[in-house]
């Protein structure tokens, strides 16, 4: 009986950035879809409280900000273009938490842009009463990866500018 090969070693190395992304996206839509079934749009669960579970339709861009439809259609498609560019001349290699970082970049780009083709809006559904009338604009799993994924990748190469280099 032949032994089954694992994964090619290119593929073996690329593994991190292929478990993340799926993940994020799998996470990014079931949220939202739960959110669409049972929340009519902006109605909130709890109705009061520093943070709510609102049903938003984002037609914008990030945090709301007007945008037309091309822009808010190239804008992910962008960051995961140059996301996997960065990964493949900057991950290869180096360290895990680039590769985490960039597949929350990629994995909640493709979420968004998934809401964008699908509806024509982006559904977003956490909302942050901080103070008073104040509310931080309603945002979701996706944009939260991508925050999160480009903190991390600012910090991995910060942190690969400064390691030693080797003589």
């Amino acid at each position: 009986m032949q032994r089954v090969k694992s994964l090619p070693s290119s593929w073996q190395r690329q593994r991190t950035i292929l478990l993340v992304t799926p993940l994020v996206v799998a996470a990014d839509q079931l949220s939202k879809l739960w959110v669409r079934h049972s929340l009519l749009t902006g109605e909130s669960l709890p109705s009061e409280g520093v943070l709510r579970l609102t049903h938003v339709r984002n037609e914008g861009i990030i945090f709301g900000i007007s945008a037309n439809q091309t822009l808010s259609l190239v804008l992910p498609i962008v960051v995961v273009v140059a996301a996997l560019l960065f990964y493949f001349y900057y991950a290869p290699g180096k360290s895990g938490l680039m590769k985490v970082a960039l597949g929350l970049l990629v994995g909640g780009s493709l979420g968004n842009l998934i809401d964008r083709l699908r509806f024509g809006y982006v559904t977003d559904f956490i909302d942050l009463r901080l103070w008073g009338n104040f509310h931080w604009p309603a945002f979701n799993l996706a944009d939260s990866a991508i925050v999160i994924g480009a903190i991390l990748l600012a910090y991995s190469v910060l942190r690969l500018e400064k390691s030693p280099k080797p003589s």
